[in-house]
C-alpha cells in the first residue's frame, strides 16, 4: 500500500526526492493511518483546488485496501 501511495503522488509533484510515508500500527478498529509529507512547494498540487484530488487519492487507496481486506487513512501533512 505504501508503494501504490508513493507511485500516485510521484507523478503529481515537482521533488518526488521529498515524499516520504510513514505508516501507523493498526489501531483497535483495525485502521491503518498512513502519513504522506511532501515538500511546501508540492503541497497545493497534491490537495488540489478545494481539497479533489486529495479525496481523489483517498478514494484509490480506500478501494485498493478494501480489496487486501484492509482499513486505510490517508492523512496529507
Amino acid at each position: 500500500m505504501k508503494e501504490l501511495l508513493i507511485a500516485i503522488v510521484t507523478g503529481l509533484v515537482e521533488n518526488p526526492d521529498e515524499i516520504t510515508v510513514n505508516a501507523d500500527e493498526a489501531n483497535e478498529e483495525g485502521v491503518v493511518v498512513y502519513h504522506l509529507h511532501v515538500s511546501e512547494d508540492d503541497m497545493g498540487r497534491v490537495i488540489g483546488r478545494q481539497g479533489r484530488i486529495a479525496k481523489a487519492i483517498r478514494t484509490v487507496m480506500r478501494a485498493a485496501a478494501a480489496r487486501n481486506d484492509e482499513k486505510i487513512q490517508v492523512e496529507i501533512e
